[in-house]
């Protein structure tokens, strides 16, 4: 596969390229980061591992750059990498079995001996660093990696990926958008300890030869601040949908989306504000990138990643196969879909959101589209509770301005039985929630993905 950037190159030889010294690798507020800073670096970091017995490690680093420092030097001394979702203590604790060795760049407390090493002490001086190694070719197929996800149980479930995947589908992010990036800087509001931050602001910029932000913006307010037509921007529905009308319109030269479908409303306020429609990425930890979209339309398809296959089951469920999934078997996803072609298909909702009530299979994903298609509804969140022996449905809604005029002009009471009238000429009666909450916004983490405990508590008695 041949690119139009002349800087970019595999994952493989990236600490062996030919780039110049002074290329700029990384940036904060006050200063950058260069190349030779960063081989350094990992030169540094790779022998202080090499001589260590631990074999598993952990990489836990709110500074992206220290974490890319990590992350090669892990794998220039073969150990195996372990990337934890999540840096509080509890959840670092629950995982300590799958690792021997923290790397940080903070204090982190683990209840346990397990030993750790600072990663504060990198970016030093050249005239304080010791010779750099020489850098051979890594192993693709043999380095591995382990993410976490949630499993069905609720526990972190472990998914172990390889070079060789990660850099299949840099090879595909940079067929589709290198060419258009030549030249730019990447802003992020996602971590670097998930797949999509991962390769999106870390591992695909520095393959590309393109400076990435050492750390995350985490308010709408920044973004705006950053932004800049050379800028590229890594984020989420997370935060795109806190992007209100207040917000000063700032370009950029590309907008990146995951962790979630965004709804039309948020693509469109986007391009008001940044000049670019969201480039929204479909997929998983599991699979890795599966599909993307620009939504010129409320009804704009999903296009599959080029060298992705996919076919549906009997319950018209997505199953894929490719390179930077697994090339030799197909993995099966509980995503519903409709294709209108080979390549190009509306997702229908998770098959795993349907539930029964009453021996009546109900989904909600059907039924939280039912609720925001109502003019009053922008946004809304539908759960199953139980409530004595039955159980109900429960709804968090975030209203519109019309909805927010409405209720006031209604009163609650009133406004409850509106919206249920409205729902009962599409839903089946057991299927319109019992009870709803309005809220300013539906509780996320970092990563898109609904706080659901959060959610429940808001219906506590």
């Amino acid at each position: 596969m041949t690119f139009g950037n002349p800087d970019f190159c595999s994952l493989a030889t990236l600490l062996s390229s030919p780039r110049n010294d002074s290329h700029c690798v990384a940036f904060d507020l006050n200063n950058t980061i260069n190349w030779a800073n960063f081989v350094a670096d990992v030169s540094q970091l790779s022998r202080q591992l090499a001589s260590r017995n631990e074999h598993h490690i952990a990489l836990c680093a709110g500074d992206s750059y220290r974490f890319s420092v990590g992350f090669f030097a892990v794998c220039y001394t073969q150990k195996s990498l372990i990337l934890p979702g999540n840096y509080q203590p509890a959840a670092l604790a629950e995982l300590s079995q799958h690792f021997e060795l923290l790397l940080c760049d903070e204090a982190i407390t683990i209840p346990n001996s397990t030993p750790t090493i600072s990663l504060n002490h990198l970016a030093l001086p050249n005239d304080m660093r010791d010779e750099a190694v020489c850098f051979a070719p890594l192993s693709l197929e043999t380095q591995t990696l382990t993410l976490f996800t949630s499993g069905s149980s609720g526990q972190p479930k472990a998914i172990i990926k390889t070079l060789r995947q990660l850099e299949a589908e840099i090879a595909i992010l940079e067929q589709l958008w290198g060419e258009q990036l030549i030249g730019a800087k990447v802003e992020s509001t996602v971590s670097h300890q998930h797949i999509y931050g991962l390769l999106f602001r870390v591992l695909w910029p520095l393959c590309a030869g393109r400076a990435f932000a050492r750390h995350n913006l985490e308010f709408p307010e920044q973004v705006t601040a950053h932004a800049h037509p050379d800028t590229v921007l890594i984020s989420s529905p997370a935060l795109l949908k806190r992007l209100s009308q207040e917000h000063q319109p700032s370009p950029l030269r590309t907008l990146f989306s995951s962790g979630g479908p965004l709804t039309y409303s948020a693509s469109c306020h986007a391009k008001t504000l940044f000049g670019q429609r969201p480039i929204e990425v479909y997929g998983s930890t599991e699979t890795g990138g599966i599909a993307f979209r620009q939504q010129h339309s409320a009804t704009q398809q999903w296009q599959l990643f080029p060298t992705v296959e996919a076919r549906l089951n009997s319950e018209n469920c997505l199953a894929l196969r490719s390179a930077h999934i697994d090339p030799n078997h197909w993995y099966q996803t509980a995503d519903e879909c409709e294709f209108s072609d080979q390549r190009h298909f509306t997702l229908k909702g998770r098959t795993d959101r349907i539930i029964k009530i009453e021996e009546k299979r109900i989904s909600l994903v059907e039924v939280e589209q039912r609720i925001e298609q109502l003019p009053w509804i922008s946004e809304t969140a539908v759960l199953p509770q139980q409530d004595g022996e039955r159980l109900i449905l429960i709804s968090a809604i975030v209203l519109s301005a019309c909805g927010t005029e409405k209720l006031a002009q209604l009163g609650k009471g009133k406004f409850w039985l509106l919206l249920r009238s409205e729902l009962r000429q599409w839903l089946e009666p057991i299927a319109v929630p019992r009870r709803f909450r309005v809220v300013k916004e539906i509780p996320l983490n970092s990563q898109g993905k609904r706080l659901v405990a959060e959610l429940e508590t808001l219906f506590q008695p």
